[in-house]
């Protein structure tokens, strides 16, 4: 499946709680459809091989530090830490820097940053350039792991979000009762989506 074939998540910006997240929906859903167009190339990360652990902690904290989702950091800074990654290039990571990564990872890295910093909606240029520099295959992986942690910042965003608001510091441009709604599709439809794709990918492989 081609690279350049993303689809957009919403980007919501508001003067109270200025982090990205589902505001409604319709945003979670569409986020939903499009991770599991991507469910094969998900699942045969760790298998292929061809992107690190440490490589993938780093494109996922790049993201991660644009997105500012508070949960992903936690988590990732301790597996970031458990996989080599030294503390001090954690501390940059988690700044937006990315000075002392490898120097062959940082196109990845800076394409990362770009990729959550336009919405979801990198420059055709900038995939272009990342397959040139890693081929269609590392390329794919790079994303796939880019898509994985977006949505991942999104949601946890999402959750903050609604305890903003309970706060007293809302999103101006989003309504409550979208929230909710987000919300109750976050518990109680994440775990029937998630075992429709297990299920789907089962006959799949059954027909191989």
């Amino acid at each position: 499946m081609g690279l350049s074939g993303q689809k957009t998540l919403v980007s919501n910006s508001a003067h109270n709680f200025n982090k990205r997240f589902y505001s409604g929906p319709r945003q979670f859903l569409d986020a939903l459809r499009n991770f599991a167009e991507h469910a094969d190339e998900l699942s045969g990360l760790r298998r292929r091989g061809l992107v690190s652990r440490t490589f993938a902690e780093r494109i996922m904290l790049a993201v991660t530090a644009v997105n500012g989702c508070r949960y992903c950091s936690y988590a990732h800074a301790k597996w970031a830490l458990q996989s080599g990654i030294e503390a001090g290039e954690l501390r940059g990571f988690l700044d937006g820097e990315i000075d002392h990564a490898p120097k062959k990872e940082v196109p990845a890295l800076l394409f990362a940053q770009h990729y959550a910093e336009s919405g979801d909606r990198p420059d055709p240029q900038m995939i272009e350039k990342l397959i040139k520099t890693y081929g269609p295959e590392k390329a794919r992986d790079i994303m796939a792991y880019i898509r994985m942690i977006t949505m991942g910042n999104l949601v946890g965003n999402t959750f903050d979000a609604f305890i903003s608001r309970l706060r007293g510091a809302p999103a101006p441009d989003s309504r409550p009762v979208n929230e909710l709604a987000t919300l109750a599709l976050l518990v109680f439809g994440t775990i029937p989506f998630s075992l429709a794709v297990m299920v789907k990918r089962l006959f799949k492989d059954r027909r191989r």
